[in-house]
C-alpha cells in the first residue's frame, strides 16, 4: 500500500513537472506583446498597442519606422505562413514537406513567377516610395528572423530560416494572381468536349454564359468632394489559401439612415490556419492606414482610415490563353510560327526534396508562355500546349498599386492607382467620407479577332489568334456615384467592353442578384442592416432549379416519405439554414441529377466539371433543355434516355442514398447533419494529436453554395459537405460612426499556435458576430499589451 502511494506521489510529481515545463516552454514561443525591445533600421522611439484581439497600433513618428515596425510584429505572428507563402513560385515546398509536393513544386516552378519577378524587381525604382518602404517593412521581418523566437512549425520541420528579398515579394503576388485565375481549370476541360464530343455539346455549354446574368453596369456622374483535372489537384493541395471569389457592396449616403456611405467586403478565400489576412493600424503624423495584409505583402489589400475605404473581390476575367504549338519534326527545341521555327526558351530547374535526391528538370518557353506537357505529369496531349498568361507576359506595377490604393488623397488618385493592375484582374471597390462611392474593373483587358473563342486552346502557329490589342483602362467597366446610390460585385458578369460582353469565367447571378434584391428592398440602411446582410443564407435562384426539377418527376409509384421529401423541397424558399431539409435534399439531388447527366460524357473530366461556375451557369439552362444532347447514357447505346428519366432516377437515388446515409424519417435530414468546417494548419494535417493542436474545428456552420454567406464545399459522392472556402473576413466601414467600424475573420489574428489570438475569434465568426476596427485613439491607448521599440543602440 505504501508503495502504490509512493508511486502515486511520483507520478503526480512527474505530471506538474510536466505541464510546468510544457508551460514554460509554450511561453518561450509566445508572441511578444508586451516590454521594451531595440529594433535595427529605428530612427526613434515606437509604440505598439495590441488591442483585445491582437491587432497592432503601430504608432511610429515616420512611415518607414512603422513599416520596420510592422514587418517585425507581422513576423512574430504569422513567419509560418510567410514561409510557406514564398516557396510556391520558387517550387520549394518538397524541400520541407517531402516528396508529396513535388508535382506542386515543378508546376509553379514552370510557370515563370520567378523569372516575370527578377525582371520586375530589376527594373524597380530604387528611390521611390514604394521600394523604401517594402525595404523598411522587410528589414522588420528579417531581424525577427535573425533574432526573434523561433516557430514551432520550423523546429518539428527541422527548417533552416532564411532572410526574405523584394522578389519574394514580388512572388507572392505571381502565386496571389495565378489562384485568382480560372482559365487553367476550364479550357482544357472545354477543349475536350469539343474535340472528343463534339461541336453539339461544346453548344451547349457555351450558350449557358450568356444568360441569366445580373451584370454590374458602367456608369459615372459627378465625383463629390486534363490540364485541368492536374492543375485542380494541385491548387486543391497547396498548404496555404487560394484566392477564389467574393462580396462586396457599397452603399451611398442617399440610401443609409445617418446619410453617410457604408461600405462592405468579404473576401471569398480558401479556409486555413492561419487565416489568411493579418489585420493591422499605423498611424504617423503624415498617414493613417487600418489594413488588412496577406503574408509578406506590406501594404494592405483591404484597409480604411477617416476619409476613404477599399476593397476587392475577383474580376474572374479571362487572363489566361492556351495556345497549341507544333514543333519542328527535326529539331524538338524548335517550334513552328507565321515567321518559320523559332528555339524554345530552356531553362533548367532543380527541385530539393526532403530526405530524398535532388530532382531536375527543363521548361520549354514559347513566345506565347511555358509548355505545359512537361510541368504536369500524365498529361494525355502529344501537341506542345503553351501557356500565356497576362501576369508573366507583361511588366508587374501591382506592388505600386496597392501601395497607392493605401496612400491615396482622392478618389482621382485611388482611381490612378488601380489602373496599374494588370493582373490578376479584381473589382476594386471604393467608398469614403464625401460620400463618393465607386467600383472599378482593373485588370488588362484585350482584344482577339472576333470569331475566336478564348475558352478553347487557341492556334499558336498561324499567328491568326494572336491577342490584336490591349484595351487602355479607360476603356474598362466601372460605376462611380451611380444613380442606384449602390455599387456591388460578387464576381458576376461585367459590363460590355467595346461593343460586346468582355469574357471571362464569372460566377452565376445567384450571390449578384440576392445582393441586388436586399439593396433595392429599402434607403435607410445601418451597419446592423449591413452585418445581417453578410451572413444571409437564401439563395436567388435554388428554389426554382429545384421546383423545375420536380416538374420532371414521374410520380408514379412514389412512396409517402418519397412524397414528403418532394413537397418540402417544393416549399423550400433557398436558405441554407442548420434546420434545413430541403437543403440536404436538394444538394444530394442535384449529384445524382449531374452525375446522371454528364458523368457518362466526361469520365475523369466530370468531378471538376461538377464544381466549376461553368456547371453553376449550365444546370438552370440543362433542366430546361427538353432534348438535349447530354440526357442520353452513351454507355446504353441501345436506349435513348430523355429528361425525365434521368431527373426521375436522379430523384430516386437521391432519396435512397439519404435514406442509407441520415435514416428513414425524412424529417431527420438536417443540413447540420452533412456540413462542415475545418480550419487546416499544414500541419494539422497529418491528423492525430497534430490536428487537434493545430486545426481550429470542425465546426456546424451555416449558409451553403453561392448565398451571400458563400459556404464553398466540393459536391461528391459521399454525401458530406465538408466547407473548404468562404468569407476571409467580414468588414463593415459606416462612415457616420467610422470608428466603430466592424469586421471578423474566420479563426485568429495570431498563426503561433502558444497565442491567445490564435483563434480567438473562431466562435464570434461562425455566429455572424464582429469585433471594432479601433481607430479611436483614446480607446487605444486603454490596450493592456503595450510593446514600446527603440532604435538599436
Amino acid at each position: 500500500m505504501k508503495f502504490i502511494k509512493k508511486a502515486l506521489k511520483i507520478l503526480v510529481l512527474v505530471i506538474i513537472i510536466l505541464v510546468v515545463g510544457v508551460w514554460f516552454y509554450s511561453k518561450t514561443y509566445h508572441p511578444t506583446y508586451n516590454g521594451e525591445l531595440e529594433l535595427k533600421n529605428l530612427s526613434d522611439e515606437v509604440t505598439v498597442y495590441f488591442d483585445e484581439i491582437g491587432v497592432p497600433h503601430i504608432n511610429a513618428k515616420n512611415q518607414k519606422d512603422a513599416y520596420v515596425t510592422l514587418g517585425y510584429v507581422h513576423a512574430q505572428d504569422r513567419l509560418w505562413q510567410m514561409e510557406l507563402i514564398r516557396r510556391i513560385a520558387a517550387g520549394r515546398l518538397s524541400e520541407i514537406l517531402g516528396k508529396e509536393l513535388l508535382k506542386t513544386d515543378v508546376f509553379f516552378a514552370g510557370l515563370g513567377i520567378e523569372e516575370a519577378s527578377e525582371k520586375t524587381v530589376a527594373n524597380l525604382d530604387k528611390n521611390s516610395k514604394t521600394y523604401l518602404l517594402t525595404q523598411a517593412y522587410l528589414a522588420g521581418v528579417n531581424q525577427f528572423i535573425n533574432e526573434g523566437k523561433t516557430p514551432l512549425e520550423f523546429s518539428l520541420l527541422g527548417i533552416k530560416k532564411e532572410n526574405y528579398t523584394i522578389k519574394d515579394i514580388h512572388n507572392v503576388i505571381g502565386y496571389m494572381a495565378f489562384s485568382f485565375a480560372v482559365a487553367h481549370k476550364t479550357d482544357p476541360l472545354l477543349t475536350e468536349v469539343k474535340e472528343k464530343l463534339g461541336n453539339a455539346y461544346f453548344k451547349e455549354l457555351m450558350t449557358s454564359s450568356s444568360e441569366n446574368l445580373t451584370i454590374n453596369k458602367t456608369e459615372v456622374t459627378e465625383i463629390k468632394g486534363g490540364i485541368s483535372n492536374a492543375v485542380s489537384t494541385i491548387m486543391d493541395n497547396l498548404p496555404v489559401s487560394t484566392f477564389i471569389g467574393s462580396n462586396s457592396w457599397v452603399i451611398g449616403a442617399e440610401k443609409t439612415k445617418n446619410g453617410k456611405v457604408i461600405f462592405a467586403n468579404d473576401p471569398h478565400i480558401a479556409f486555413s490556419q492561419p487565416s489568411v489576412w493579418y489585420q493591422s493600424h499605423i498611424t504617423t503624423p503624415d498617414f493613417e492606414m487600418y489594413g488588412f495584409n496577406i503574408a509578406l505583402i506590406p501594404f494592405p489589400l483591404l484597409g480604411h482610415n477617416s476619409e476613404y475605404s477599399y476593397g476587392l473581390t475577383m474580376l474572374a476575367n479571362d487572363d489566361i490563353n492556351f495556345y497549341v504549338e507544333e514543333n519542328n519534326p527535326k529539331n524538338t527545341n524548335q517550334y513552328k510560327t507565321s515567321e518559320g521555327y523559332k528555339d524554345y526558351e530552356i531553362f533548367d530547374k532543380t527541385i530539393h526534396i526532403k530526405d530524398e535526391q535532388d530532382t531536375t528538370f527543363q521548361v520549354k518557353v514559347s513566345t506565347h508562355g511555358p509548355i505545359m506537357n512537361g510541368l504536369i505529369s500524365h498529361l494525355e496531349e502529344d501537341r506542345p500546349i503553351a501557356m500565356n498568361w497576362i501576369y508573366t507576359q507583361l511588366n508587374s506595377e501591382v506592388l505600386d498599386a496597392v501601395y497607392e490604393m493605401s496612400h491615396s488623397k482622392s478618389l482621382a488618385t485611388f482611381e490612378k492607382a488601380v489602373s496599374k493592375i494588370h493582373a490578376p484582374g479584381l473589382n476594386v471597390m471604393y467608398g469614403d467620407a464625401k460620400n463618393n462611392i465607386a467600383w472599378f474593373a482593373s485588370a488588362k483587358l484585350y482584344e482577339l479577332r472576333d470569331s475566336v473563342s478564348s475558352k478553347t486552346y487557341l492556334d499558336g502557329v498561324s499567328g491568326k489568334d494572336e491577342i490584336i490589342a490591349y484595351i487602355p483602362f479607360s476603356e474598362n467597366p466601372k460605376a462611380i456615384n451611380p444613380k442606384s446610390n449602390y455599387v456591388y460585385s460578387a464576381n458576376n458578369q461585367i459590363d460590355s467592353v467595346r461593343g460586346k460582353l468582355y469574357p471571362g469565367y464569372y460566377e452565376p447571378e445567384d450571390r449578384a442578384k440576392r445582393i441586388v434584391e436586399l439593396l433595392d428592398q429599402k434607403d435607410d440602411f445601418t451597419k446592423e442592416d449591413v452585418a445581417k446582410m453578410m451572413f444571409d443564407v437564401k439563395s436567388s435562384t435554388v428554389s426554382e432549379i429545384a421546383n423545375n426539377l420536380i416538374k420532371n418527376i414521374n410520380s408514379v409509384g412514389l412512396s409517402v416519405s418519397e412524397k414528403k421529401a418532394i413537397l418540402i423541397l417544393e416549399k423550400w424558399d433557398g436558405s441554407y439554414f442548420k434546420n434545413s431539409v430541403a437543403a440536404t435534399i436538394y444538394n444530394r439531388f442535384l449529384y445524382e441529377f449531374l452525375s446522371a447527366t454528364y458523368k457518362d460524357e466526361l469520365g475523369d473530366g466530370f468531378d471538376l466539371f461538377i464544381n466549376s461556375q461553368l456547371q453553376d451557369q449550365a444546370l438552370p439552362i440543362q433542366i430546361n433543355r427538353a432534348q438535349s444532347v447530354w440526357w442520353d447514357d452513351i454507355s446504353t447505346p441501345s436506349k435513348l434516355e430523355n429528361r425525365e428519366e434521368i431527373i426521375s432516377n436522379s430523384f430516386k437515388n437521391a432519396f435512397s442514398f439519404l435514406e442509407n446515409q441520415l435514416g428513414k424519417n425524412v424529417d431527420d435530414w438536417l443540413w447540420s447533419r452533412v456540413i462542415s468546417v475545418e480550419h487546416e494548419h499544414a500541419i494539422g494535417k497529418a491528423g492525430g494529436l497534430l490536428r487537434k493542436i493545430f486545426n481550429v474545428g470542425p465546426f456546424e456552420t451555416i449558409g451553403g453554395h453561392e448565398v451571400i454567406n458563400n459556404q464553398i464545399f466540393k459536391l461528391d459522392s459521399t454525401g458530406l459537405y465538408n466547407v473548404t472556402a468562404g468569407a476571409s473576413t467580414r468588414i463593415i466601414v459606416d462612415f457616420s460612426d467610422v470608428e466603430n467600424s466592424l469586421a471578423i475573420i474566420p479563426t485568429g489574428q495570431s498563426g503561433n499556435v502558444f497565442s491567445e489570438h490564435y483563434k480567438d475569434q473562431a466562435e464570434k465568426y461562425r455566429n455572424g458576430e464582429y469585433v471594432k476596427m479601433k481607430l479611436n485613439e483614446i480607446q487605444i491607448r486603454r490596450s493592456e499589451n503595450v510593446l514600446i521599440l527603440k532604435p538599436e543602440k
